[in-house]
């Protein structure tokens, strides 16, 4: 009788917790899983939605096939990256690395890696679009921000536009982080319209302070024709959660970044737009600050 039992919950906790266990494998199988890694916003008054994503796996012999070769091909790739050198660069190339282009936007490839959003997920009314610049220099982000609140009685703010890179993923669907501990500077090279924009780095440490953390730094942008390069040192980057900043300030989780991101919110409608020629990083030895703001001492001793 007790082995019964025990064979039953074994069996039902394996049902419960087998799609845990492929879902690396099976992860480039699962539709609409890309989108879900960006937001869980549940609009206020909708229906929870009750149908999983493994629900929504096409599955077939030959796709699986080409998956699995695709995979295996990624793995045998960073195999040998790993066995070079940091990143895939050798160790003196890697220690001597002064600069370091990240993202640039030459191509509707390059615009493929990031993804757009606006308070319309949460019954908003702005609009947010990604195209490239003239000549295909550079990527241009426009719209029209618009801070009127939806009447669903729960929502008191509205009136954002962000983009926002893609996670790096590794082979079989693994998290894969950047390292800019090498580095102590951001350089963008961009043509705004004189608008502020915060520029948010998400980080994934070891241990989180708080779910929704991330850095963010306000980026003021000078408007007319010419372009501008601005150089964010990362000790500049605050500590902030759900929209909020934090009491206790922590300086940024540089070996462990997830992805990086812009975001209009300044209350002002209207249209705006905002040119990106590339992303970079720097190390600037000029600059010695660790950390720009007030850090507290926790449990000192006395």
């Amino acid at each position: 009788m007790a082995l019964t039992i025990t064979l039953n919950s074994a069996y039902i906790h394996g049902r419960c917790c087998r799609h845990k266990v492929l879902h690396p494998f099976l992860g480039p199988l699962i539709s609409d899983s890309v989108s879900k890694l960006y937001s869980s916003y549940r609009r206020p008054g909708s229906q929870p939605d009750k149908k999983t994503s493994w629900q929504n796996v096409d599955l077939s012999f030959k796709k699986s096939i080409d998956v699995l070769k695709t995979q295996l091909s990624m793995l045998k790739r960073e195999t040998k990256e790993h066995l070079t050198g940091p990143e895939g660069h050798p160790l003196d190339r890697y220690l001597l690395e002064q600069t370091r282009v990240v993202w640039e936007f030459r191509s509707q490839e390059d615009l493929n890696k990031w993804v757009i959003s606006s308070d319309v997920e949460i019954g908003g009314k702005s609009e947010v679009y990604l195209r490239l610049g003239r000549n295909n220099q550079a990527a241009l982000l426009y719209g029209t921000l618009n801070t009127e609140v939806p009447r669903d009685g729960e929502t008191k703010y509205s009136g954002y536009c962000s983009m926002r890179a893609k996670p790096a993923m590794g082979s079989f669907a693994r998290k894969k982080y950047y390292d800019w501990s090498n580095f102590n500077s951001l350089y963008l090279r961009v043509r705004g319209d004189g608008r502020p924009w915060m520029v948010n780095i998400y980080t994934d440490p070891y241990f989180s302070h708080q779910k929704d953390d991330l850095y963010n730094y306000f980026m003021f942008t000078r408007g007319g024709p010419y372009w501008e390069e601005i150089k964010i040192p990362f000790s500049k980057f605050f500590l902030s959660s759900r929209g909020r900043v934090q009491d206790t300030q922590h300086p940024i989780w540089l070996d462990k970044i997830s992805t990086i991101g812009f975001t209009i919110g300044d209350k002002v409608d209207g249209p705006f737009q905002l040119e990106i020629d590339f992303i970079g990083l720097l190390n600037d030895r000029a600059h010695t600050e660790e950390f720009a703001y007030e850090t507290y001492e926790k449990n000192p001793k006395v």
